[in-house]
């Protein structure tokens, strides 16, 4: 049957944007290379008509730098066009994916909805308010629980007059218990002298005593 009708030609996929950005890309570093090379020619020819005199020969050279100089112009020209290209697909590539990230985005956000109304489906919500009023009614059992078990029992009933009577005459106690002892012996320190020094007095028996009321040693 291909022998009669001929086979047809195997399709061709579809162009993919990164792979002609690759290949634009591609295309650029060779003409880059090239560009590289005449640099390299044009600086020999300028080093060799810096060492000529004027003349035909220096004019030839010169011509053929200009030549060279031409076609680097040329490729920068052509190597500017495609780093443009590549950029401007880089662009669309990159608001395509985009668009492509927002539509999945998009869809997991519909599914994941989808699955939430299903799971909350199966939650009753007054079933929930009946847990939770449940929940209350314990708590507070619980916490009359704790209260009778922390009641006194079998305190006698004291009268609170008694008890501050009591209080005022355990205070007294308290006082009467101080030790002030230590005042003793400043009770009995003799007292400040009452005359000025070098008078003469005499005690109740006729001695002679100083300021301080101490007997006086006689003179030798």
């Amino acid at each position: 049957m291909n022998r009669i009708f001929g086979r047809g030609k195997p399709q061709q996929p579809a162009p993919n944007m990164s792979d002609m950005i690759l290949k634009v890309d591609e295309r650029g570093d060779s003409i880059e290379k090239k560009i590289s090379k005449l640099d390299v020619e044009l600086k020999k020819y300028k080093d060799q008509m810096a060492k000529m005199r004027e003349g035909p020969a220096k004019n030839a050279v010169k011509q053929k730098a200009l030549r060279v100089l031409k076609q680097k112009k040329m490729y920068e020209q052509q190597a500017g066009n495609l780093r443009q290209q590549s950029f401007n697909m880089e662009q669309a590539n990159y608001a395509t994916q985009t668009l492509k990230d927002t539509q999945s985005t998009v869809k997991a956000m519909q599914m994941g909805l989808k699955e939430m109304k299903k799971e909350f489906k199966k939650i009753n919500i007054d079933q929930v308010e009946d847990i939770q009023d449940e929940m209350t009614d314990m708590l507070e059992q619980a916490d009359e629980v704790q209260e009778a078990l922390g009641r006194s029992y079998g305190t006698p009933d004291i009268d609170e007059d008694e008890l501050e009577a009591e209080l005022e005459a355990l205070g007294d106690e308290m006082l009467g218990d101080e030790d002030s002892s230590y005042l003793d012996d400043a009770i009995k320190a003799p007292s400040a002298p009452d005359r000025e020094p070098g008078a003469e007095s005499v005690n109740v028996d006729g001695v002679a005593v100083d300021e301080f009321g101490l007997p006086k040693i006689p003179a030798s």
